[in-house]
């Protein structure tokens, strides 16, 4: 049977947001905040060469700059002041959240609670910094060396790094904001807006190669399937492995409490899109060293393209093996550590029928979870690997990568759950009043009876 919420929840409408004042001023928040964000990837670098650097950047889409454009909304393509996007931050946060999992200092760190996780953060910021500048200084001697720059210099250099790095830092605290005063995920929503924001110009080319070839059922295919693979992609990320929890009995002084039981939810892909990032940055890392060297290409990188450029069978099969590992590595070390969570069951009480809490819990959740990874990282891998093959096979023009189908999904998903919660919150707000306002009526009145003799 439903509970009070969940029969809210499903009869909650979207015409209620126009009633909730708050949640109506943090939407417009976010808006303001997206518009400055994408106002900001058209404000060019100063002392680019910009027929240069769009004749060089179409050479360089079928490298690591592809991804990097796709996550910084274009800006990349135009070296606008935000063309480092947010990937420092998140490389940062990955390489921080790795080393707290794995590094004794930051373990203990983790288990401060609150002023424990501000210190992390604090980390995390510096190393945004620090990969950011490294970035922009890489990034500033490539366009000298691919002669994209108007007057070449330390002082193009200086400003080049200068402004890329605030770039970068603005757009962190942009998201903070977001996430603070907004609706959904600040970062993921800057992502998820850069990638929204080239899907019109990427459907209209799509549309004139069918339009030019003549081939429009070759295009309606194509559209179907992308509409498949997102309704698949929301499958899978909504599907859970309910792992059933028992509570036993429990006296508080005078007073015996019945044990409850509970479900501890286990996603099919814990490890979200990290995997799919880390896989394409580090298979695509030789076809961009190819790109930014020009001519200059040996023997030994010119075998290594043959065999493990983009769509070629060696780079689709290591694709698909370093998925795995990323997904099974990240989820056991950090998404979901079986330990920790066999130690706070057991703190509080609960166990699983049939098993003993404690290191038996463990082991047995290590077998669940591993079971559940073999589906999840088929299902990433397929994801991953699905436009590569239309790219390379098929000649289609596909511009939904695996990543960004799944930032999309995940994102859009997490969003709309936030925006629900805030108007079921405001329902019951709404009760809460009703219900006082009729206790004080009903007091009055109750005040209004006959007086004592």
């Amino acid at each position: 049977m439903a509970s009070a919420a969940e029969q809210m929840a499903s009869n909650m409408s979207w015409g209620a947001l126009g009633q909730a004042k708050e949640l109506r001023q943090r939407i417009f928040f976010t808006l303001g905040l997206l518009i400055v964000y994408r106002l900001g990837t058209y404000i060019p670098v100063p002392g680019i060469d910009t027929q240069a650097l769009q004749s060089f950047m179409e050479d360089a889409a079928a490298g690591i700059g592809g991804i990097l454009s796709m996550f910084t909304g274009g800006a990349l393509g135009r070296m606008g002041i935000f063309a480092l996007g947010i990937m420092p931050y998140i490389s940062a946060s990955i390489i921080v959240q790795l080393l707290s999992s794995m590094w004794e200092p930051l373990k203990q760190l983790k288990k401060e609670g609150e002023q424990g996780r501000k210190k992390i953060n604090q980390y995390t910021r510096y190393g945004t910094v620090v990969l950011a500048t490294f970035q922009a200084y890489g990034m500033a001697v490539s366009l000298e060396a691919g002669e994209l720059v108007t007057d070449p210099g330390l002082f193009f250099r200086a400003a080049c790094v200068i402004t890329l790095v605030g770039g970068t830092m603005f757009l962190m605290w942009l998201g903070e904001q977001i996430t603070a005063r907004g609706i959904g995920n600040g970062i993921s929503l800057i992502i998820f807006v850069g990638i929204i924001a080239e899907i019109p110009a990427a459907l209209a080319s799509f549309l004139a190669q069918g339009r030019s070839t003549g081939n429009w059922g070759l295009v309606v295919a194509v559209i179907a399937m992308v509409i498949v693979v997102l309704a698949f992609v929301v499958f899978m990320e909504r599907s859970l492995r309910k792992v059933h929890i028992q509570y036993p009995r429990r006296q508080v002084g005078m007073k015996v409490f019945d044990g409850g039981s509970s479900h501890l939810p286990i996603k099919v892909n814990p490890a979200g899109v990290i995997p799919a990032i880390f896989a394409s940055a580090l298979l695509l890392l030789p076809t961009t060293l190819s790109t930014f060297s020009g001519s200059q290409t040996g023997p030994v990188m010119s075998t290594i393209l043959a065999y493990f450029g983009p769509g070629q069978p060696l780079y689709l099969l290591f694709m698909v093996a370093m998925v795995v590992f990323f997904t099974f590595f990240y989820t056991k070390e950090v998404a979901f550590k079986v330990d920790e969570v066999a130690d706070n069951l057991k703190n509080q009480n609960g166990f699983v029928p049939g098993i003993r809490p404690g290191k038996r819990t463990a082991e047995y959740l290590d077998y669940v979870v591993t079971r559940i990874l073999v589906l999840g990282s088929s299902y990433l891998a397929l994801i991953v690997i699905l436009p590569e093959i239309l790219r390379s096979q098929l000649a289609i023009p596909f511009y939904f990568g695996g990543t960004s189908v799944l930032i999309i999904v995940s994102v859009g998903m997490d969003t709309i759950q936030q925006i629900q919660s805030h108007l079921l919150a405001h329902q019951y707000e709404g009760l809460i009043e009703k219900s006082q306002l009729r206790g004080k009526r009903g007091s009055k009145k109750r005040s209004k009876g006959p007086a004592r003799r």
